[in-house]
């Protein structure tokens, strides 16, 4: 009786040990990215299973004396959002080391697409985005804010 309460105390504590490892990993993305070109930074957050991201922070939030707006969004009544807090990331699920079936929105041409992303390293996540099959986009890399 006693092995079989150690053998199965041992179970637990390795099956523990294994989901937290796992999460460990999928939340390796949290926190703030700079864009590409430095000019924007993303703060990725978790809502329950869902990645999500907003703009956090931008090398110019006020051109011409005044906040930044959402100025090429196709919807008239959402050019006068401003950019700084804009979600830009939403619906990114983690699997298999990819955070997938997610959408950005691109804020430069006023566009969402579909969007992967892939650690390539601690400081540095890889950021695919596609309009309907991902072999047909644009991969960019971001960079961990220090």
């Amino acid at each position: 009786m006693k092995k079989r309460q150690i053998v199965s105390l041992l179970v637990v504590l390795v099956l523990g040990l294994a989901s937290q490892a796992h999460a460990q990993t999928e939340n390796k993305i949290l926190g703030l990215w700079y864009n590409t070109e430095k000019t924007a930074q993303v703060e990725i957050t978790k809502k329950e299973s869902e990645y999500i991201g907003k703009i956090a922070w931008l090398k110019d939030p006020n051109p011409d004396g005044k906040p930044a707006t959402d100025r090429q969004n196709s919807d008239p009544k959402m050019r006068q959002r401003t950019l700084m807090g804009l979600p830009i990331l939403k619906g990114l699920k983690y699997s298999g080391g990819v955070w997938k079936d997610g959408e950005i929105y691109d804020p430069k041409n006023g566009k969402t697409y579909s969007c992967e992303l892939k650690l390539k390293s601690d400081s540095v996540l890889e950021m695919r985005g596609y309009l309907g099959f991902s072999f047909v986009g644009r991969t960019v890399e971001w960079t961990r804010v220090k």
